[in-house]
């Protein structure tokens, strides 16, 4: 997205603009205008003054739901004397509402004519996407200081209506004022635009849901949010600055489905993915489980609720399978594409059941995990009995849907993220190595929760049996001798995908690598080949498809990093966890404090300054979830039953981290660190 685009959003709504708060129909696969629910309730919102479009002077992001915009009126070629001052102040929030004041500095009385040209194409965001033609009917209602802007196919209906505080001239492309202002004063109006997704009846079916109906305060959910987070205190600009955006980022991309309002899950990212992804959330809540675990709770439920029941080769739906992606515009709800839900991903699944027994570790929630039983059982039944698609014993992926489904499954699901080392493409299935991983953990962490709440020692010995055996068997088949590191994947005849990638630091943290190999693994992800300087790339400059600017062939993704820290962790290498976090969050910096979804990985003593790609998500959710779980890895928090244990390893030159009133199954404790300092925290029991 262009860097001259502003956003606000809340949760899975969202509005894009331009540095003048206004919204062009345009063609192509622009993401601009105001959504809800991946439809574009307005795709123009122009405001002209005696119809001529304003100047920007600078816009103020007051909060991540609002933004006022200072403009004045005159020639886009050069800059006059302007009388008049115009701003916008808009904010989401039971609707999206934007207040527009005129003031008059001159020495006469201004005779204005004010016009706001509106436009709703109720794209879904597939359509906007991939420039796709609407199939339904347009209608339009004018009515005094409201117009009414539909789109119907058969019972699917959407409706943006738009009203006026003060007296328009309405038609159905948008309303028009006569305003006079006397000298030295002001004129104000306010619209207010209601997003209805209606049923054939015309009932709302958004009644119960987040905001509608109800006047719950932002700023005070903001305040709330922050205060309950615990604090950082530091000698690290670098991280203040991200932590603290990231904390706003993160309250920001909440949403609730189907639950009570201040039961919310994290959307995936901006513009694309403002929805229920089932890996994103797990990895965010995994991330944010020591600052924010009331969203892990959210987040379990409803991916469980939504668990796979039945096979269903369009969806991709197996019995036990957690979903991928859930969407609720227009090509769902036919089915033109599966996303109703989408199951197209081989590692949601086990790594629900990872962050099940990591969140009852923080927590002590154990009535959760009673509660959700069934639904982990029936995941490590999906891993058995489904996932297995080679008949090797290894979880892979092969697509059932070819038309629109997944061709990659793995978190790298770019058509080309999985080769070869020459650049070769593998046949499918594919059993990629960090899926192994996650199968083995899930299986680890099941058998604890068998022992502990579910009071199944045999169903526990019986994981911990196969969790061994699937260890000894990794090791062996997918470790390449003479390269040191492990396989990308085993293709369809088992034979090794032998590109070195990021992906083996994943099976660090996984715990799945014999002790004996993980030295060689982690001088490779901080060798030469995989370290930019700034983080470890997605694929080493030494293979064939290697980019530094392609999406998952030579990009650095924060997320993939925080995880690869965690794994260093895990093993012991302290140090070198430390360096990989000072390497992000030194990025951190030149992106304001947000780290999008991914940046090119080019070499830092190249470009000296990390380089944006081109159309990273930002902000995205996992990526705000990264200087959370790095701050974690760095004081080297683990929960040991009713313990928090504190093992500081701070990167050279950061001197003090300090993490005040972390929750937890403890309460709530502080956690210190200092460089070259070993510190071990007991708080007491409840």
């Amino acid at each position: 997205m262009s860097e001259t685009t502003v956003r606000i959003l809340d949760g899975s709504t969202f509005m894009v603009s331009d540095e003048r708060g206004d919204v062009d129909e345009a063609p192509g696969a622009s993401p601009t205008g105001l959504f809800a629910l991946d439809t574009r309730f307005l795709s123009r919102w122009v405001l002209t003054v005696d119809q001529q479009r304003l100047i920007p002077l600078t816009v103020d992001d007051v909060q991540y739901y609002e933004a006022r915009f200072f403009l004045v009126p005159g020639p886009a070629t050069q800059y006059i004397d302007a009388k008049l001052s115009v701003f916008r102040h808009r904010r989401l929030g039971e609707g999206f509402r934007e207040r527009i004041t005129i003031f008059n500095y001159g020495e006469a009385a201004a005779e204005l004519t004010v016009r706001v040209d509106v436009g709703s194409d109720f794209a879904d965001l597939f359509e906007v996407k991939d420039e796709l033609a609407k199939k339904g009917h347009y209608y339009e209602h004018v009515e005094p200081r409201r117009i009414r802007l539909g789109y119907q196919r058969e019972t699917f209906r959407r409706e943006t209506s738009i009203t006026t505080d003060v007296p328009a001239e309405c038609d159905a492309q948008g309303l028009t004022y006569a305003v006079r202002i006397e000298p030295l004063s002001e004129w104000t109006a306010e619209l207010m635009i209601e997003m209805l997704t209606l049923d054939g009846t015309g009932k709302d079916i958004r009644s119960g849901w987040k905001y509608a109906g109800n006047r719950r305060s932002l700023r005070n959910d903001l305040e709330l949010w922050l205060a309950q987070a615990p604090r950082v205190e530091c000698d690290w600009e670098s991280l203040n600055m991200t932590y603290q955006r990231s904390l706003l980022d993160l309250a920001a991309l909440r949403f609730s489905l189907f639950g009570p309002v201040g039961e919310t899950v994290p959307a995936a990212g901006l513009p694309w993915f403002m929805t229920l992804f089932g890996r994103d959330s797990i990895f965010t809540c995994l991330q944010a489980l020591p600052f924010v675990p009331q969203l892990a709770r959210t987040t379990l439920r409803l991916l469980g609720m939504l668990q796979g029941t039945q096979i269903n080769d369009l969806r991709e739906e197996d019995p036990g399978r957690i979903l991928h992606e859930l969407r609720f515009g227009e090509t769902a709800a036919f089915l033109e594409q599966p996303h109703s839900p989408y199951f197209g991903s081989a590692d949601a699944t086990p790594l629900w059941v990872v962050l099940l027994d990591e969140y009852e570790r923080w927590t002590g929630d154990s009535e959760l995990v009673h509660e959700l039983e069934a639904e982990a059982r029936a995941a490590i039944g999906w891993i058995d009995d489904f996932a297995d698609l080679i008949g090797n014993g290894y979880v892979s992926y092969r697509r059932r849907n070819h038309r629109n489904g997944l061709e990659n499954q793995c978190w790298k699901d770019s058509w080309d993220a999985i080769c070869y080392r020459n650049g070769r493409l593998p046949g499918f299935p594919r059993a990629t190595c960090e899926l192994q991983g996650y199968a083995y953990d899930a299986k680890v962490r099941a058998a604890r929760l068998a022992r502990l709440c579910w009071n199944d020692p045999g169903y526990a010995d019986r994981l911990e049996r196969e969790a061994a055996d699937l260890k000894m068997r990794f090791n062996r088949d997918f470790w390449i001798d003479g390269e040191n590191f492990y396989a990308l994947a085993l293709d369809a005849d088992g034979a090794k995908v032998d590109a070195l990638s990021s992906n083996i630091g994943h099976l660090l943290w996984s715990g799945i690598v014999d002790d004996d190999k993980a030295r060689m693994v982690v001088e490779h992800l901080l060798g030469p080949r995989l370290h930019s300087g700034w983080g470890v790339r997605t694929l080493a400059d030494s293979e064939r498809r290697f980019n530094p600017v392609g999406y998952h062939v030579g990009t650095v993704w924060p997320f993939d990093n925080s995880f690869i820290a965690w794994g260093l962790r895990r093993y012991g290498f302290k140090k070198e966890a430390a360096q990989l976090a000072k390497g992000i969050l030194d990025a951190a910096q030149y992106f304001g404090g947000r780290l999008p979804e991914a940046f090119a990985g080019y070499e830092r003593k190249v470009t000296h300054h990390p380089v944006q790609y081109p159309t990273a998500c930002s902000p995205q959710a996992w990526s705000t979830g990264t200087v959370l779980l790095l701050l974690r890895t760095m004081l080297g928090l683990e929960p040991i039953k009713d313990h928090l244990v504190v093992d500081p390893e701070l990167p050279s030159g950061i001197e003090r981290i300090s993490l005040l009133d972390i929750p937890g199954r403890w309460g709530r404790t502080d956690a210190f660190g200092r460089f070259v300092t070993r510190r071990t925290w007991r708080p007491a029991a409840r």
